[in-house]
């Protein structure tokens, strides 16, 4: 018997201090002051003609959906924070608007700069209330590629065919020109003296016996006409 009492003793002492930090928690919530973060959002003319209804497609996101709000009917919103520092996105599925900062400091001052992630210590501020401006649409789709006759033109399998025939059709006229024909007459090509086939074939496989013997034969050569 004094067991069970001591078990059931002890489950309300843990029921009960549950509660007390329930509470207590809830009151320290509710001791925090608010803020409201304002702004407006914008959206392209001839898109929001298209699109009626994309107010409703659009949310407000406070640190990536902690605190969450919906557009009124101009475009405007507010939510309602404790104070500190906090990121505020624009989520639509058809347009990019560009995430935003602001800082609440204790006695209600409000600060909104733009994110900068590759110098995070410049501070660029923005005008308060927010408002938040269309960026690029979202491209879910990679566009298909249009034919253009310039991509026939400046492909390299034409290029190759008409050149040589543009050349074979000008080089012609331009040597017909006086003044071309003297500059050309006036270079001087350096000419270089080939060796015969037969001297590159006999230098290869014959070596050094062939030069030798021809050498030879044309020595006794000039010594016999020299006997003459």
């Amino acid at each position: 018997m004094k067991s069970s009492v001591d078990v059931t003793f002890l489950f309300k002492l843990i029921v009960c201090l549950s509660l007390s930090i329930c509470v207590r928690s809830n009151e320290g919530e509710t001791s925090k002051e608010w803020f409201k973060i304002e702004g407006k959002v914008q959206a392209p003319d001839a898109w929001a003609k298209l699109n009626p209804d994309w107010k409703l497609h659009t949310d407000i996101l406070i640190d990536g959906g902690e605190y969450r709000a919906f557009l009124r009917d101009d475009a405007s919103f507010s939510v309602s924070v404790p104070s500190g520092s906090y990121v505020v996105e624009v989520f639509n599925p058809s347009i990019y608007y560009e995430p935003v900062r602001v800082d609440i400091n204790s006695k209600g001052k409000f600060r909104a700069r733009r994110i900068n992630h590759i110098q995070p210590s410049a501070v660029s501020q923005i005008t308060y209330p927010l408002k938040f401006k269309p960026g690029m649409p979202y491209r879910y789709f990679q566009q298909r590629e249009q034919w253009r006759v310039t991509d026939l033109l400046f492909s390299p399998m034409v290029l190759m065919m008409f050149l040589p025939l543009i050349l074979i059709f000008i080089l012609p006229k331009m040597m017909n020109d006086p003044e071309t024909r003297k500059e050309m007459e006036n270079i001087q090509m350096p000419k270089y003296e080939m060796p015969e086939m037969s001297e590159m074939l006999t230098s290869l496989f014959g070596g050094g016996d062939a030069a030798k013997k021809t050498t030879k034969s044309g020595g006794s050569k000039q010594g016999v006409v020299k006997r003459k």
